[in-house]
C-alpha cells in the first residue's frame, strides 16, 4: 500500500502543474485584466464603481492621470481605453502587477512560490491570498460539511429502505419526490424559502442575510450556537435538496445489486434474521462505494455548489471570493486559490482510495496501476 500511495504522491505533481498552466495560458488571453481594470477607474469608465482598488496598482489608480489624445498611441493597441494616457503609468501599472515579465518567466515564478506555499497579495484587497482565503473558509466549510452529513444522514437509510421496499408504492413516491427536488435549481429553491419564511410575503421566521448576527459578541456560547444555526438553516436546506438524488439511488442500487448474491441467500438459507442479514452483511459490501466517496462529496460541495447560495444569502464564503476574483481579474487570488483547491481535490482522492481499504481491506491497490 504504502508504494501506491507513493506513486499517487508522485503523480499528483505533473497533474497540479498541468491544471496551472492551462489556467494560466487561459487568463493570459481573457480581456479586461487588471491593468484594463485600473485605467477603467482611471478614466472614470469602470462598470463597477465600488470595486475595492487597494495595493498593487491601486496607488497609481488613485492618481490624476492627465490625459492627453495625442499620447499613449503605443499602448492604446494593447489596452483598451488607454488612449490619452501617459505610457510611463502603464509602465508603472504593468510593473506593480508584475506583468512586465515575460508569461514563461512569470508562471515559473509563481510555480516556486506556490511551491513554499507564498501565494502574493491580492491586486485590488490589501490582503494577502493566504489571509483571504483564511477568512472566507468558515463560512463555505459551514456550508460543505453540514450538506455532506445531512444528505447521507438521511440518503443512506432513505436508499436502503427503497431497495428492501423495490417496486413498493413507497419506492415509487420517493423517487418521484427525489426526481423533483433534484430537478428544481438551487438558486430557485432559495429564493421560495427566502419569500415564504425570511419575511419575503409570508413568514419572517429566519434571517435573510450572514452566518451570524451583528451583536454576537454580546452572546454567550449556547446563544451563539443556536444564532449560528439560525441563519444557517436556510442555506443548508437549499443545498441539500439537490445532493439527495445521487446518493439515495446510488445507495438503492448498490444494495439491491447485494441482495442478489449468492453469499444473501446462504445467509437466509441458514435461518438468520433478515435484519442480520441486511445490516450484518449486506451493509458492510454495499456502503463501499457511499463511505469511500464521502471525500469526494464533501469537496464537491465546498468548492462547486456554493456560489450562487452565498450570493442569495449574502455569505461571504469562497465561492463569492473566487467570483468577485474572477470578475476583477485578481490574478493572485484566482491562481493562488485554484492551487489550493486542486491539491485539496488531488489529496481528497487519495484518501477516497484508502477508504476503500479501510471499509474492505480485501481490496488491494498494489496491484493496480495508477
Amino acid at each position: 500500500m504504502l508504494a501506491y500511495i507513493v506513486r499517487r504522491l508522485l503523480l499528483m505533481l505533473p497533474t497540479l502543474f498541468g491544471i496551472m498552466l492551462v489556467n494560466f495560458a487561459v487568463l493570459q488571453f481573457m480581456p479586461g485584466g487588471p491593468v484594463e481594470q485600473v485605467i477603467a477607474q482611471i478614466t472614470g469608465t469602470a462598470v463597477d464603481a465600488t470595486a475595492r482598488v487597494s495595493g498593487g496598482g491601486g496607488e497609481l489608480a488613485g492618481q490624476q492621470a492627465q490625459l492627453d489624445p495625442s499620447r499613449g498611441s503605443e499602448v492604446a493597441s494593447k489596452y483598451r481605453g488607454a488612449r490619452g494616457l501617459d505610457p510611463k503609468l502603464i509602465a508603472d501599472l504593468e510593473r506593480q502587477f508584475g506583468l512586465d515579465k515575460p508569461a514563461g518567466e512569470r508562471f515559473f515564478t509563481m510555480m516556486v512560490n506556490y511551491l513554499a506555499f507564498d501565494f502574493g497579495q491580492s491586486f485590488f484587497r490589501d490582503r494577502s491570498v493566504v489571509g483571504l482565503v483564511i477568512d472566507k473558509l468558515p463560512v463555505s466549510i459551514s456550508l460543505g460539511l453540514w450538506t455532506t452529513l445531512i444528505v447521507y444522514l438521511v440518503s443512506i437509510p432513505l436508499g436502503i429502505a427503497k431497495a428492501v421496499r423495490d417496486g413498493s408504492r413507497f419506492d415509487l413516491w420517493t423517487s418521484t419526490a427525489i426526481v423533483v427536488g433534484y430537478a428544481i435549481p438551487g438558486f430557485l429553491f432559495a429564493v421560495l424559502l427566502i419569500v415564504l419564511f425570511a419575511g419575503g410575503s409570508f413568514f419572517s421566521i429566519f434571517p435573510l442575510r450572514g452566518i451570524i448576527s451583528d451583536n454576537w459578541r454580546e452572546l454567550s456560547w449556547g446563544a451563539l450556537v443556536l444564532d449560528y444555526f439560525w441563519h444557517m438553516t436556510l442555506p443548508i436546506l437549499t443545498m441539500v435538496l439537490g445532493g439527495f438524488a445521487t446518493l439515495t439511488i446510488l445507495t438503492k442500487n448498490s444494495f439491491l445489486e447485494e441482495i442478489g448474491k449468492h453469499y444473501v441467500m446462504t445467509a437466509r438459507a441458514k435461518g438468520l434474521s433478515e435484519a442480520r442479514v441486511l445490516y450484518g452483511h449486506v451493509f458492510r459490501n454495499a456502503m463501499l462505494i457511499v463511505i469511500a466517496g464521502f471525500p469526494a462529496a464533501f469537496i464537491g460541495v465546498l468548492f462547486t455548489g456554493s456560489l450562487l447560495i452565498e450570493v442569495i444569502f449574502s455569505l461571504d464564503g469562497l465561492g463569492l471570493l473566487g467570483f468577485e476574483a474572477a470578475l476583477n481579474r485578481d490574478y493572485p487570488v484566482v491562481l493562488g486559490t485554484l492551487y489550493v483547491f486542486t491539491l485539496i481535490g488531488l489529496v481528497m482522492g487519495l484518501i477516497g482510495d484508502l477508504m476503500y481499504v479501510a471499509v474492505d481491506p480485501r481490496i488491494d491497490f498494489e496491484s493496480r496501476e495508477v
